[in-house]
Parts: structure tokens; sequence; C-alpha cells
């Protein structure tokens, strides 16, 4: 038997996940073939199903691929800084992600297969647990250290971060006008209010409250 190069190996499904991507971002989950996949990718349909045997496998190795890019994100931060500096910077890279026409376009299609297969609905939830989880713990720490609100419970702190992320991607898909980027001060706000209340946040939102007031 012909021994595998690891290194090879994992390039060639990178390979196939990217032109995949690039697939589904186009025409979408359903309006993509394999064949469409196999000739973005450049190679034959049974050297693609070497490494993915399915159109749905390859979708479940994309969610795991996002899951483990945001955990690896979550395993860096450095916790000896301000953890809610840390939160904003990552609800800013939740911003310039939702404003990547391919990545938006890809999540919104992950959500919607989620609601019609079951294992990919797995997948999406185990993800989206561990993003809760990690963003629990930020939570609890930065409350602990005075630096959000102490009488907020991390885990339903952590449940509406979360869905103003999924808020954020829905917006996108039915208001052509809402530009991400655009919104981290509003953001940024939003998020002071509700964690650090009574807090200043310096920015255009805020200087518009003061000539309101």
């Amino acid at each position: 038997m012909r021994k595998v190069d690891p290194e090879k190996f994992e390039a060639r499904k990178q390979q196939i996940l990217d032109a995949a991507i690039s697939c589904f971002t186009r025409k979408g989950f359903h309006g993509t073939s394999t064949a469409e996949i196999c000739a973005e990718a450049g190679m034959s349909p049974g050297n693609l199903f070497h490494y993915f045997p399915t159109k749905q496998a390859i979708i479940a190795a994309i969610v795991e691929q996002d899951r483990r890019e945001t955990a690896a994100y979550f395993a860096q931060i450095d916790q000896s800084q301000d953890l809610f500096d840390a939160i904003l910077k990552f609800m800013d890279i939740v911003l310039e992600l939702a404003a990547d026409p391919a990545y938006s376009s890809l999540a919104l299609e992950i959500a919607a297969e989620a609601m019609r297969d079951r294992q990919i609905a797995a997948l999406v939830s185990a993800h989206d647990a561990e993003m809760q989880a990690s963003l629990s713990v930020m939570l609890r720490d930065a409350a602990s250290r005075g630096q959000i609100d102490a009488t907020l419970d991390p885990v339903e702190a952590a449940r509406w971060v979360g869905a103003l992320i999924d808020g954020i991607f829905g917006r996108i898909a039915v208001d052509p006008g809402f530009h991400p980027l655009e919104q981290r001060t509003n953001l940024h706000l939003l998020l002071t209010r509700f964690l650090r209340p009574g807090a200043k946040v310096s920015g255009k939102a805020d200087r518009e409250q003061t000539v309101k007031a």
C-alpha cells in the first residue's frame, strides 16, 4: 500500500474545500453539483470522492473548519488583558466577516442547511455551544475583575451576544442598506450599555447622543 503524505493529503482536502466554498458562494449548496466542485478544484470525481464521499461531507468539513478557527481564536486570547475589550475585538472580527460577501453568503447557506439536515444541524449546534461556552467564561472572568456588570448571568449574557451575532448576518440577508463595518460604533455602544451600563463610549454615536441631549 502506498504511504500517504499527511501534508499533501491535508493540502488536497483544503483545495477541495476552497473550491467548494467558491461554488457554494455563487450558487448555494443545492445549486452546486459535484462536477462543478471538481472543475473548480481541477480534479476528477474519483479523486474528489477519495477525500469526501459526499457533498454533505464537504459541507460538514466546512463547518468543522470554522469551529476549529473559532476555538483557536479564543484559545490565543491574552487572559491578562481587559476582557471586555477582548469581547469588543471579537465582535469587530464578526463585523469584518459579515462584511465579506463570500463569508456571509456561506454562513447563511449553512444556517439554512442546518434546518434541513440533522447531521449539519448537530455540527452547527456543537459549534455554537462551544462558542457560547468560551464567551461565558470570558464574561464570567470579566465580571470577577470588575470589567463588566457583575450582576449579569454570564451564560445568558453569552446567549444574547450570540443572538446579536446571528442578527448581524440575518440583517444582511434582508436589508441591502445594512453595511456591517459602518456599524462598529453603534455595536460598541450597544455592547457597552448591555455589559457596562453607565460607562462612557467615545465615537460618533455618543457625540450624537450628546447633541440630542
